[in-house]
């Protein structure tokens, strides 16, 4: 296993502010007195005048406080508690439209809502809801309602604007939806970032960090092999995904019992099989899996799988090493692979 970073590379990352160390150590700002996540967009400080900390812990005990920008010692990729209101209502009225003055009385600025969901979900809150009205439309028209009665019902006050809305997610018409698979997506944090879990039906299709770099990839991929279309939403799936990576993160789940959809070629199954065999605080190299599976020619196939797997952590591609059992290739970045590789040994030890 690699040895932990040199303070040459952790100040590289916070040159580069790589959002994938946050949560993986702290920086110290001599002259400011404060300190960060990694990924902080503030004033980037010179080496000579920087600590570097395994926890938040140690750089208070240190004598540093808490940076007003990246908020070090808040959840990290938490839901303000403002916007968390407003999720919770359209969960208990999905149908419901809130416009730029609703927000308001509610007390919250249009635009602030409108920067994060932005930042976090690549759209508009304008967009999200009407995506989320859309999903609920593709339920009631699956379940044999009528297109007039599910459009007015869900709020739209034409059918032309409903089939153009539904036409603009779906890429048909409403009378064309049967045989369309609807893969549900949820935005959850972690002690390492925020992360989407995605699920249809069968069972849990995606979980990835959101600042991975392929993940619009990810999700082009998914719709094309499941015929699907991606919406935000809850199933059953995506809640007990929820609860078994909380139980991980905090020590007391070593084994996922939530079922997996994973479409992908036979070889690629065959690899994500296998990687589920490697048993939590254990690693193997790429060159171990291949000859497990009666190919020792293949690593570089191995490799390549690994790399197409989207359910992290579940499929524990981050439990393979290179020949040398150095640190190498990791979707969600290399700290992040340290991290679950240092955490899953020292729960093995009942540390």
């Amino acid at each position: 296993m690699a040895n932990k970073l040199s303070f040459e590379e952790k100040y590289d990352v916070i040159v580069r502010r790589d959002t994938t160390y946050a949560g993986i150590f702290f920086v110290g700002v001599k002259t400011t007195g404060i300190f960060c996540r990694p990924g902080c967009t503030a004033r980037t400080p010179k080496a000579k005048n920087v600590s570097f900390y395994d926890t938040s812990h140690e750089a208070i005990v240190n004598g540093f406080r808490p940076c007003k920008v990246c908020r070090p010692l808040d959840e990290l990729g938490a839901t303000p508690d403002y916007i968390q209101k407003i999720l919770d209502e359209l969960e208990a009225h999905p149908y419901r439209r809130l416009k730029d003055w609703d927000l308001r009385q509610r007390g919250v600025e249009p635009s602030q809502i409108r920067r994060w969901f932005k930042k976090h979900h690549n759209m508009t809150f304008q967009a999200y809801q009407r995506l989320y009205r859309i999903n609920g439309a593709f339920t009631k028209i699956s379940n044999g309602e009528s297109i007039t009665h599910t459009a007015y019902d869900i709020g739209f006050e034409s059918i032309s604007g409903f089939n153009d809305s539904f036409k603009s997610t779906f890429d048909h018409s409403p009378s064309q939806e049967k045989g369309k698979t609807v893969i549900h997506l949820v935005r959850f944090t972690t002690p390492i970032g925020p992360m989407f879990g995605g699920a249809t039906a069968t069972g849990v299709c995606l979980t990835e960090f959101t600042d991975r770099p392929m993940l619009e990839t990810e999700f082009k991929d998914l719709k094309k092999r499941l015929n699907a279309v991606i919406l935000p939403g809850e199933n059953d799936h995506l809640q007990q995904l929820q609860q078994e990576l909380a139980e991980y993160f905090e020590g007391k789940r070593k084994l996922f019992t939530v079922p997996l959809h994973t479409p992908g070629s036979a070889f690629s199954q065959s690899v994500w099989q296998l990687l589920q065999t490697i048993p939590f605080g254990s690693t193997r190299t790429y060159k171990e899996q291949a000859e497990k599976l009666g190919k020792p020619k293949a690593i570089r196939a191995v490799g390549r799988a690994n790399g197409l797997n989207k359910i992290a952590i579940l499929i524990p591609c981050h439990r393979v090493l290179g020949s040398n059992g150095e640190l190498v290739g990791y979707g969600g970045g290399m700290g992040r692979k340290k991290w679950l590789l240092d955490h899953e040994r020292k729960h093995s030890l009942g540390t």
